[in-house]
């Protein structure tokens, strides 16, 4: 009997450990913890020993990363976890009451890119780092607004964040911060967002010669990949201009109110859209590293978003806390 009692004590310490969460038997030993054999489970990644509650609950906090960034829902997390639904809901939401810090990294040479995106109640501004993608500061607001943005800016500069451009969308309030707080930094035009406002003002199929020479030109813009590029297309914008001028300036009376205006005037919105831009829409051929769009903080945001629609039903306070998660989460990916 004893030596019955050996072996089988003898095979059970080797059997193949299973993994509590997932039930997979890819499962490797992974060094000491307190005196205790630590486990890794290759199949859902976490970590556990035989009997640790802190273990425990770091492993519940996988499930709630993937809730957070991998677009799980409870009923998914609940069948691959073990967990019932109520309590992965009690563990989420427990999360959610706290939130975390985005850590601003001091570094040097820095492209931002700046924006930000509206939701139901509030809006979001987003400062990112145009070489990974590492989101240096976010900011509830009601708006883009100048006092909040400069603060922004000086606070990232004061913790030592050496900004050198700026990439943005060309909002007023954005572009007086910049050139309030960094008057040094270089200020770049997002050349999606003027083509597309210019593409949205011209028409899909314009009627006059004027309107169909300035939307070719105007979807040129992104085909700019040198100097000599940028030198041709300036040319034909003046030139353009030098032949249009006439019609671009034509004014329509009204007896009525007795008042003028512009007859053409989306054309020359148009226009001088791009005018008042063009000083800073070509900062990215002396600096390949300048981000010449807003298209990676754009993309972002719409992952951001499609993240939170999943999740319905969220109080305002956890939508808060859940988008905070979010970014930390993702700076840590």
């Amino acid at each position: 009997m004893k030596a019955v009692s050996l072996n089988f004590f003898c095979l059970w310490e080797r059997q193949k450990k299973r993994c509590w969460a997932c039930g997979s038997l890819a499962v490797i030993r992974w060094g000491i913890q307190s005196g205790k054999q630590r486990f890794k489970c290759k199949n859902c990644g976490i970590f556990f020993t035989r009997h640790d509650p802190d273990q425990r609950l770091e492993n519940r906090f996988i499930w709630f990363k993937k809730w957070i960034l991998e677009r799980q829902t409870f009923k998914t997390l609940s069948r691959d976890s073990g967990l019932s639904i109520d309590t992965l809901q009690r563990i989420f939401y427990t999360y959610l009451k706290k939130s975390p810090t985005v850590k601003i990294i001091k570094r040097d040479q820095v492209h931002l890119r700046m924006d930000a995106t509206y939701f139901k109640r509030f809006c979001l501004l987003c400062y990112q780092d145009h070489e990974d993608g590492y989101t240096q500061l976010i900011r509830f607001s009601n708006g883009e607004h100048f006092e909040e943005i400069k603060e922004d800016l000086s606070n990232l500069i004061k913790l030592g964040v050496q900004i050198e451009s700026i990439t943005t969308d060309g909002h007023k309030s954005i572009l007086k911060a910049v050139k309030k707080s960094l008057p040094d930094a270089l200020a770049q035009r997002c050349l999606v967002h003027i083509q597309r406002m210019c593409l949205l003002w011209l028409t899909r199929f314009p009627k006059h010669l004027a309107g169909i020479e300035l939307k070719r030109l105007v979807l040129q813009l992104l085909h700019i990949k040198s100097d000599n590029d940028r030198l041709q297309w300036t040319q034909q914008l003046k030139l353009w201009h030098t032949c249009h001028e006439n019609y671009l300036n034509e004014k329509t009376f009204n007896p009525q109110t007795a008042r003028y205006w512009y007859t053409h005037k989306l054309l020359r919105r148009s226009y001088l859209t791009i005018k008042r831009a063009l000083p800073n829409m070509f900062h990215y051929l002396s600096n390949p590293k300048i981000p010449n769009t807003t298209n990676g903080i754009e993309g972002f945001f719409s992952h951001l978003k499609n993240h939170l629609d999943l999740h319905r039903g969220l109080t305002f306070e956890h939508r808060v806390n859940f988008i905070k998660w979010y970014v930390f989460l993702s700076n840590e990916k």
